[in-house]
């Protein structure tokens, strides 16, 4: 409780049905907005009530690379904003925040990775959320895979943050069940993995339990049944609160063990996450018990008193749900999984939050246990 930390949060947060027609009011003067969408999401554009001469890039990739962001922000430097606006998932969203502090700014990418290394120049964000995920509309990271290494370039300042975040449901209406499981599940992980971290906080743990107990009860009703509202709505407050988890605290192995997914089978980030997450809650067990009881209650998981047991009955919890679990279903094969091993085992960052230490063969384990 006495360790100090430092919690960033939008300075100003729209939540619910209807909420991101607020943001032209907001907006009001801005003379040359940009909107960075993806194809399922700039059909939302015209509910932004933005005016001015407004132009649209709507081809951000699910897990963009640096090529792709290098496109954005030649369009970026053509247009001159003097607004950018994410609209999207936690891709768009990332690609947003580094355009805006980049797009104006004699700085490249290469001399902002890492920690606090922008230099605070940045044109006005806003961040308007069309999954329940990622959280990153409430954070100061941004990540890019670098195509040569097959590894995550991670930006994190506060000069990444928004003005401004909107949270509405009626985004997250078409998001199919198995998207809306995956990202669901990783938002929960956010909170679960900032949760049981070793630099975990008690400011820290309200926000997590809060967003684990959202995921209990709300995630089943979304997938079963995308346009209810109240699920849908707080699905998207638990991702937020994931998000406000990632900045003070980050996540953990978890994450680290679903990147190298991301980056060589070409899976989204939430799926990734989802596949991991049940392996890696049972693992950190022995070590965060009275936590992963917490976790295991608000889910609902029954039989969980074991680490073998917590496994299968996570991993029932997220099969039942609709997302295939097999990591052969998405195209692994068993020889590459040491190598991969090796990858997300270097990925210090993250994996020194682990509550329990996690060797090369662990995670090898683990990934032939998900094959």
């Amino acid at each position: 409780m006495d360790r100090p930390i430092t919690l960033h949060q939008p300075p100003r947060l729209e939540i619910g049905t209807g909420a991101a027609r607020t943001l032209g009011t907001w907006a009001e003067g801005a003379a040359r907005p940009l909107v960075i969408a993806s194809g399922p999401t700039q059909q939302y554009v015209e509910r932004l009530g933005l005016s001015g001469d407004v132009r649209v890039i709507d081809n951000v990739p699910p897990e963009p690379d640096i090529p792709a962001f290098e496109a954005v922000l030649e369009v970026a430097r053509a247009h001159g904003p003097d607004l950018v606006v994410g609209l999207g998932g936690g891709s768009v969203l990332d690609v947003a925040k580094l355009t805006a502090a980049l797009w104006d700014s004699p700085q490249a990418l290469a001399e902002v990775a890492g920690p606090n290394r922008v230099s605070g120049r940045r044109t006005r964000l806003a961040q308007v959320a069309t999954t329940a995920g990622t959280g990153s509309e409430a954070g100061i990271r941004a990540l890019l895979t670098d195509p040569e290494t097959k590894s995550k370039v991670a930006v994190e300042s506060p000069y990444l943050l928004a003005d401004i975040a909107i949270l509405d449901p009626e985004l997250t209406y078409s998001v199919p069940p198995a998207v809306t499981a995956a990202t669901g599940i990783d938002a929960m992980a956010h909170c679960v993995e900032a949760f049981t971290n070793i630099r975990a906080h008690d400011l820290i743990d309200a926000y997590a339990r809060l967003g684990i107990s959202l995921v209990g009860r709300f995630l089943r009703r979304a997938v079963e049944n995308g346009a209810d509202s109240e699920a849908r709505a707080g699905m998207m407050l638990a991702s937020y609160y994931g998000g406000l988890c990632l900045g003070p605290v980050n996540t953990a192995a978890g994450h680290a063990l679903a990147y190298p997914l991301g980056t060589r089978l070409s899976l989204p980030h939430g799926l990734a996450n989802a596949i991991i997450f049940p392996h890696v809650l049972a693992f950190n067990q022995p070590v965060r018990p009275e936590k992963t009881a917490e976790v295991s209650a608000a889910l609902g998981l029954a039989g969980a008193g074991s680490p073998e047991g917590l496994l299968m009955a996570a991993h029932g919890f997220c099969a039942d749900l609709g997302v295939e679990m097999r990591l052969s279903a998405h195209g692994a094969e068993a020889p590459a999984l040491e190598g991969w091993a090796g990858e997300a085992h270097a990925i210090r960052r993250l994996m020194d939050n682990n509550p329990r230490d996690m060797s090369v063969e662990d995670i090898h384990d683990i990934y032939r246990a998900a094959l």
